[in-house]
């Protein structure tokens, strides 16, 4: 190979490397495409340069031509950028410019966002609206702000602490100080015996002759006493006899216990008295008028008066006869319903149960 090839190899390679140079310099800069320019304006352009990347939706769409100083202090900077033509489809009038690195501290460049469908396509020269830059170190000073204020928090939180533990104002003193907590117990427990000694008179109250003559206008003396005998429930076994009587033939008011013709349950009592029976039970009912529960403490204290009259005028094991208050009855008419059932054999005697009924 002679030395005149060689040279013209030579020659011609590095002819070649030169062109495919430029192309792509030419290709990265836009220089063999056509182009329009946009202008952005910013505060602060946090480090942008010349021939900075411009994306359009993260793609690489055109190049950053200049950035121009502000004339006047009041004024921002300029930002003048060279865009490929195919972008107009998608940058329109509203599209936002916006400064964005590469990574956390990478090269920074220049992101533009899609317009909307109905707005009218940028125009050569237009001035498009931005976004402020995310400086990197105003965040790094944002966040030793908040560290500081973190610790000034934690210093305050130590000291209270301390003083808490010292004994060092009214908390500290209510923890450390022992005559301070005797006189804390002390007031605690007075409170508590006061609201005990309350409720006890609370519930002496309910037996003072005010109030026992609003029981007794009802029918009976005491409240207390009306679930003194009630089973939770009939026994399951066969009753052997069944008195039944309608409300109104035995008591005064259709919302009262009190009797007004007790006779009416002589016939019952006889039987009990000259019977041998395992459990008797007298269960009263009330009509379907009115509040559920005064209906279920009247049929408690009917059912209480009527075995309270049959034990103090008939003689039998009165330990035998309970009572159950079922309050209202949709077979029952509005005086309510009275009923005495005597289960004869080894019929289970039921617990008798405290009612909640309000009282």
């Amino acid at each position: 190979m002679s030395r005149t090839f060689r040279l013209g190899l030579f020659i011609v390679g590095t002819l070649v490397i030169f062109a495919a140079g430029v192309f792509f310099i030419g290709n990265t800069e836009s220089l063999f495409r056509s182009t329009y320019h946009l202008k952005a304006q910013f505060q602060t352009v946090s480090g942008l340069i010349n021939g900075a990347d411009v994306r359009v939706g993260g793609i690489h769409k055109g190049t950053v031509r200049s950035i121009q100083l502000p004339h006047r202090p009041d004024e921002k900077l300029t930002v003048l950028m060279d865009l490929e033509n195919a972008t107009r489809d998608v940058i329109k009038k509203d599209s936002v410019a916006s400064i964005k690195s590469e990574g956390l501290l990478g090269d920074k460049y220049v992101e533009i966002s899609f317009g909307s469908q109905d707005v009218d396509k940028v125009g050569d020269g237009d001035i498009i609206d931005t976004a402020p830059p995310l400086d990197i170190s105003d965040l790094i000073t944002k966040t030793n702000q908040i560290l500081d204020s973190v610790k000034d928090t934690m210093q305050n939180v130590d000291a209270i602490s301390t003083k808490v533990n010292n004994g060092q104002g009214t908390m500290g003193a209510l923890l450390n100080d022992k005559k301070i907590y005797q006189q804390v117990s002390a007031a605690t427990a007075q409170a508590q015996a006061g609201a005990a000694g309350f409720q006890e008179n609370m519930e002496a109250l309910k037996h003072n002759f005010l109030l026992r003559g609003f029981f007794k206008k009802r029918g009976y003396e005491d409240s207390d006493e009306l679930t003194k005998h009630q089973i939770p429930q009939l026994p399951p076994e066969q009753i052997a006899k069944t008195f039944e009587y309608d409300g109104k033939q035995i008591f005064d008011k259709p919302d009262t216990a009190k009797l007004k013709n007790e006779k009416v349950l002589n016939e019952a009592g006889t039987f009990l008295e000259g019977t041998t029976f395992n459990l008797a039970v007298v269960v009263a009912s009330t009509g379907m008028k009115g509040d559920a529960d005064k209906d279920k403490q009247i049929s408690e204290a009917r059912a209480s008066v009527v075995r309270d009259y049959l034990t103090k005028t008939f003689k039998f094991d009165d330990t035998r006869l309970k009572t159950l208050g079922v309050g209202k009855n949709p077979e029952a008419g509005d005086y309510g319903k009275m009923e005495i059932l005597i289960y004869s054999g080894a019929a289970t005697t039921p617990a008798s149960k405290q009612s909640t009924a309000v009282r």
